[in-house]
Order: C-alpha cells, then structure tokens, then sequence
C-alpha cells in the first residue's frame, strides 16, 4: 500500500513537468497569435523596431541573444573545466574552502553581476581591456570587431554572463569528476598517463553526460539572463556589426519593455518570449541528438 502510494506520488510529480510545460507553450502561443497574424515568419527576419508604426522584428534581439551566449560559453567552459579539475586534485583542507567559496559565487544574485559590471567592469573595457584588444593586439583588422567601443556591448554582456556561469558549471564538473572511481584514475596514471591525458581520455569520458548537462545548465541561465545583460549591454535594438556594438537580447528586450507594453507590443513581447523558449528546446534536442549519435564511438552500450 505504501509502495503504491509512493508511486502515485511520483508519477504526479513527474506528470508536472510536461504540463508545465505545455501550459507555458499555449500561454504564449495564444498571446503571440496576433503578432503572427500581422508579420508571419517575417518577423524572425526583420530587423525593424518602430513602436509608434507598429513594425516589430526580432532578429537584433535574437542574434544578441546567440552572440552574448555564444561569448559567455567560448570563455566559461575551459575555465570551468581547469577550475573543477584543479579543485578535485587538492588535498581536502584546500577543497573544502574553495568549494564553499564556489557555491557561494553560485549563489550571487544575478543584479549584483550586472551592478558590478556597470560600475567597475565597464570602465575598465573602455579604458584598458577594449583599447588593448584594438589597437595593441590588433583584432581592429578582423571583420567582426570594430574600433567603436565605449565599454558596453556584447562582449562586455558576454564576459559578465560568463563570470555568472562559470561557479554553475565549475561546481557541476566538480560533482563529476568527484564521482569517477579512483580505480580508474589510478589506472591511468599506473601505466604512465599524465594529468591532462587522465583528465582528457578517463575522467572526461566517464562523465561525458553530466560534463554535457552542465553545459547546458549553464547555456540556459545565460540564454535567459535578463537584468545583468540590461545594465550592460546597451539596449539599442539594431543589428551588430562588431562585438563591441550596443545592442539588445530577447530577455533585455523584454525586461526593457514589458512594463508599458500593450496591444501590438504586448503581443510581440510574447512572440519573443516563444522564440526565446524555442531557441532553448532546439540547444537541448541537438544536444541529446549529438549524444546519441556519438554513444557508440564513447564506447557506451546502445
């Protein structure tokens, strides 16, 4: 009898998720229905934002969300990786501090990120980091970065969502290479594999789908931040031409807008928000796609 009832239990608990789920779908489907009505697929292309005409597009947001992601997880993950692996080899009385010291960061609330990147982080792109990257290293020269620069823009937002990932998947990958069998590791180094060759061809292996769901973990708080990429990122609804450029996301364009927004408006807002939710449920099926295709070369069983 108990054991039924535990099962019951969990069976609606677990039925929760899918109805979540398909609440928040129809939810913004209906609510983004006269958005679709006016623009039709045209409105993932359009670059046009002009409330008092009532032409909206939503591909500056867009593409400012992926660029800002896109930052945030080329910089986040290798530092993740070297910072998780080196906090697993410490003896226990380093590992406990920064451990805690890891989950505290974790802990930090988004608009603290976006306080401090406004006020300290900004003008130390403008003066020093920017300047340097232009004209000292000259990446000025590659197409996609451009000498217009004032400390906000997507790099700035990236760099921010990438401080803000970086205990999540630090602390995850920590988890997982604390879970893999010692037996294992001291396998590896027994027949004379170094340190990164361990981390590379045992540790990495072993937990490849917790590594991956960290990942995405990660990818998803930043694909969705709002209010630190608001201080920062300029909130200027237009294309980008460089890095560097002002620009917008989809959650700042919301956040930015949300307040007063009402007929047209509204409904675009929630068109964005569809968006935003589809772009997420694409990252995650090519991610379980890729996994799958890759199972057998992992030597996993199918």
């Amino acid at each position: 009898m108990q054991d039924k009832f535990f099962r019951t239990i969990c069976f609606l608990c677990a039925l929760m998720v899918p109805i979540l789920l398909a609440g928040i779908l129809i939810c913004l489907i209906f609510n983004s229905a006269e958005a679709w009505r006016s623009f039709g697929w045209r409105f993932l292309i359009s670059s046009e934002w002009n409330p008092a005409a009532n032409q909206y597009g939503a591909l500056p947001a867009i593409l400012g969300t992926i660029l800002t992601t896109g930052i945030a997880i080329v910089i986040a993950v290798p530092l993740s990786f070297i910072t998780a692996f080196f906090i697993t080899d410490l003896p226990f009385r380093y590992r406990g501090p920064l451990s805690c010291a890891l989950d505290l960061l974790a802990a930090i609330p988004s608009v603290i990120y976006g306080m401090w990147g406004l006020f300290v982080l900004i003008p130390l792109m403008q003066k020093y980091v920017q300047p340097f990257l232009v004209h000292t290293m000259g990446l000025g020269r590659l197409p996609f970065v451009n000498e217009n620069y004032n400390g906000f823009g997507h790099f700035t937002a990236g760099l921010v969502l990438a401080l803000m990932i970086l205990p999540y998947l630090s602390a995850i990958m920590r988890d997982v290479f604390q879970a893999t069998p010692p037996l294992l590791k001291e396998s590896a180094v027994g027949i004379g594999c170094t340190r990164w060759e361990t981390a590379r061809d045992i540790v990495l292996k072993y937990g490849i789908h917790g590594l991956i769901g960290g990942v995405f973990i990660g990818l998803g708080r930043a694909l969705g931040e709002t209010m630190a990429v608001l201080f920062i990122i300029g909130n200027v609804v237009r294309i980008p031409s460089g890095i560097f450029d002002s620009g917008t996301t989809i959650a700042a364009t919301l956040a930015n807008n949300f307040a007063e927004a009402d007929g047209m408006m509204k409904s675009v807002l929630f068109a964005l928000g569809l968006v935003l939710l589809g772009l997420s449920l694409c990252i995650q099926i090519i991610a379980h796609v890729y996994m799958n295709q890759t199972r057998k070369k992992r030597g996993e069983l199918l």
